[in-house]
């Protein structure tokens, strides 16, 4: 960003104390919502779960036959909460991720065979082949990362949002983390800053009720995370992450209050990963009884479940879904095979901001080069 000497515009309405409310676990969704949201809208929610479902499951398979390496997280149960963020932004909107973040950038619209392709490390995915599955970016979509340390995202979003604020633009920052990111020093500070600068950002807690093998009641005094957001006057909520209308209406709602009254807020989706941390964590500190429970608490059962009862869906009509689903997935997997690796010289290529003036190929610092 370029310096101005342009006075900073005046700081927006300050904060009122925090209001912290907890939506019920697991109600169905309600069916009055159901039958005054339009039917394709609710249509187009399932089939946007059920992608990411069936690519998340395509990466799994991928991952085992080898044409995946690295670590690897899937968004598996967690779909609900992916897809109503997703649609609550604007496609202007910034979106600051994890590295359970694959779902994340189908739902900022991101073509899925470049994000399949990133993941098998071709030069087609969305950072080159060069990222992998922690590390997907793509300015254009407003996806800036993918990040692989716990934390590493939230101060850089923060930026972001500030960014926003003193050019004046219409944007919003959605900030994605793990429920073990709140934990960290630098959630602390980075809340603080923004609800004392105003900024305009929603903080995403996406609770899935254990970091790696540590349940959130073993790691935090207070497991009940959104009431965190209190002791920065910061608006706090709770949503069921299993509930994508849910989710898509208070994220909406955090979203354009942060756009226009500059009131940051922190949304903690309470969810379920229905597989371990990572595809090759077999999960054995989990009892049975809470994958049952788990199983049956599934977003896109109940989804469905629920789009049938209100008869927006038909088992035809899902059915025809699955096979446009399953077709689209595939046509993603074909294109990341026949996508060839990166060059080794283009190693260096995007590791800097802004390349040596007139020669894209030299570097400030980069030691295959001299400047």
């Amino acid at each position: 960003m370029t310096t101005s000497t342009a006075p900073r515009k005046p700081a927006r309405k300050a904060n009122r104390p925090a209001t912290v409310k907890e939506k019920a676990a697991t109600a169905p969704p309600a069916q009055s919502a159901l039958t005054t949201t339009d039917p394709e809208v609710l249509r187009g929610l399932y089939r946007d779960m059920l992608f990411v479902r069936r690519f998340e499951e395509r990466t799994a398979q991928s991952y085992q036959q080898a044409k995946i390496g690295g670590y690897c997280h899937l968004n598996l149960g967690e779909e609900a909460t992916v897809v109503g963020v997703g649609a609550a932004m604007r496609p202007t909107d910034y979106l600051f991720t994890n590295y359970r973040e694959h779902g994340y950038a189908l739902a900022k619209g991101i073509e899925p065979g470049r994000v399949m392709a990133e993941l098998y490390g071709r030069s087609t995915g969305t950072s080159k082949g060069w990222g992998g599955s922690m590390h997907m970016y793509d300015t254009e979509a407003r996806l800036l990362g993918g990040y692989a340390i716990v934390g590493g995202q939230v101060p850089l979003a923060v930026g972001a949002a500030l960014a926003i604020d003193y050019r004046g633009d219409d944007d919003v920052v959605v900030c994605q983390m793990g429920e073990g990111t709140t934990n960290i020093g630098a959630f602390h500070e980075s809340l603080n800053i923004a609800a004392l600068w105003h900024l305009p950002i929603v903080f995403l807690v996406v609770n899935n009720q254990t970091g790696m093998g540590t349940t959130v009641d073993k790691s935090s005094a207070e497991p009940e995370l959104f009431k965190r957001a209190s002791s920065y006057r910061m608006r706090g909520e709770r949503v069921d992450g299993t509930d994508v209308l849910a989710v898509r209406d208070i994220a909406g709602e955090l979203i354009e209050q942060a756009r226009h009254d500059g009131k940051p807020a922190l949304l903690e989706a309470v969810s379920y990963r229905l597989k371990g941390h990572s595809v090759v964590d077999p999960a054995k500190y989990r009892s049975s009884e809470a994958v049952s429970v788990a199983r049956d608490n599934d977003p896109i059962v109940r989804w469905h479940a629920a789009l049938l009862e209100a008869g927006v869906l038909t088992e035809d009509s899902a059915a025809e879904i699955e096979a446009s689903v399953t077709a689209e997935v595939a046509a993603a997997v074909e294109f990341a095979d026949a996508s060839p690796h990166p060059e080794p010289s283009s190693l260096f290529d995007y590791n800097y901001a802004t390349p040596v003036a007139g020669d894209s190929h030299r570097l400030p610092a980069d030691p295959l080069f001299t400047v």
